[in-house]
């Protein structure tokens, strides 16, 4: 995966996260709809934290295969 894919998926992420945070009704957050945006908010984040570490990896692999 190169870094270009890399950054488009985390800005789709970021964006899905973004969008699902203005779906949220603060007066009742566990109810409804809501409750499917903060799932959305929570999935982003983790697709976001996976990509950081996928990155990582390819990076600690690079360097191990240069020695």
């Amino acid at each position: 995966m190169n870094k270009i894919l890399l950054s488009v998926l985390i800005i789709v992420a970021l964006a899905l996260l973004v969008y699902n945070a203005t779906l949220i009704d603060f007066n009742a957050p566990f109810e409804g709809d809501s409750l499917i945006a903060l799932i959305g908010i929570f999935a982003s984040l983790s697709a976001i934290v996976l990509l950081l570490i996928y990155n990582t990896s390819k990076k600690i692999q690079k360097k191990l295969d240069e020695d």
